[in-house]
């Protein structure tokens, strides 16, 4: 029978069966999914986050990582809200509107959702009232906005403002990514912090809501 430590190690290796049968054995042993998660789950996806800022993986690895993290999400995620356990906090994530480019914004919500956070996606072509309706249904949340093109990262400060028109902005923390987007162009717009990697996007999350 495989042991829950073992889970740490199918994530870090990206090994999405052997972390299905690790996380279905522990549940069948009545292991508490909140120890799980907190105990091999988030400390893998942290170990992950360390290897791709030290260029021992790279974006490939991320992806197997996360989506083996994944796959035991999915049987824990039904287990920790019976057991009410706290989400780290809550990110409403988009691509933003005229972009349809969602690899770099998956890997992020999939590395929010290995560090504990509870992740609304709402995909790609996303237009600034959907970013405020769905900080408004998720109050509190941080909202992430992704863009790869130069034509469409204008629509970052549209969502800047349209927060702010609807009262929410002083309530919603704002964080930014995609590979046109600069730290000098989060200050311009008035972000409340940018990262240019899925690793970097987890550190800032844990930051904006004070658990770094």
């Amino acid at each position: 029978m495989p042991e829950p430590a073992e889970l740490y190690d199918a994530i870090v290796t990206g090994n999405a069966k052997k972390a299905e049968e690790v996380t279905k054995a522990a549940l069948e042993a009545n292991v508490n999914p909140t120890e799980l998660l907190g105990k091999y789950m988030i400390p893998a996806m942290d170990e992950v986050g360390k290897r791709f800022e030290c260029n021992e993986y790279f974006v490939p690895e991320l992806l197997i990582a996360a989506r083996a993290m994944k796959t035991a999400l999915a049987l824990l995620t039904p287990k920790l809200a019976e057991a009410g356990a706290k989400a780290a906090g809550r990110v409403v994530i988009g691509t933003v509107q005229g972009d349809l480019h969602d690899i770099g914004k998956n890997l992020v919500a999939s590395m929010l959702e290995g560090a504990g956070f509870k992740v609304v996606d709402l995909g790609v072509d996303v237009p600034a009232q959907k970013f405020v309706e769905a900080a408004k249904e998720q109050e509190g949340s941080i909202v992430a906005m992704s863009a790869l093109l130069t034509t469409t990262m204008t629509q970052m400060r549209s969502v800047l403002q349209a927060l702010e028109a609807a009262g929410l902005r002083r309530k919603t923390k704002v964080m930014i990514g995609g590979a046109p987007i600069t730290q000098q162009y989060c200050d311009e717009i008035g972000a409340d912090g940018y990262s240019d990697n899925a690793s970097g996007a987890v550190a800032l999350a844990r930051r904006l809501v004070g658990v770094a």
